[in-house]
C-alpha cells in the first residue's frame, strides 16, 4: 500500500513538473511571438517613413540595424 501511495504521489509531482514546463515553454514563445510582432510593425513604419521621405537613408540603415538585431526573424 505504501509504495502504491509514493508511485501516486511522484507520478503527480512529474505531472506537475510537466505542466510548469509547458506552461512556461507556452509563455515564452507568446513573449517571442510578441516581440516579432512589435519588429514587424517598426520595420513597417520605418519602410513607409523612408518611402515618404520623412527620413534620409542613412537614418533608415541606422534604425534598420538597430530592429535587426533585436529580432530573429529579421
Amino acid at each position: 500500500m505504501r509504495t502504491i501511495a509514493t508511485l501516486l504521489l511522484l507520478g503527480s509531482l512529474a505531472l506537475a513538473g510537466c505542466e510548469f514546463a509547458a506552461g512556461a515553454a507556452t509563455g515564452a514563445l507568446a513573449t517571442g511571438a510578441g516581440y516579432e510582432i512589435n519588429a514587424k510593425r517598426q520595420m513597417d513604419r520605418l519602410e513607409d517613413d523612408y518611402r515618404r521621405e520623412r527620413i534620409s537613408r542613412r537614418e533608415y540603415e541606422r534604425r534598420k540595424d538597430q530592429i535587426e538585431r533585436g529580432s530573429i526573424i529579421y
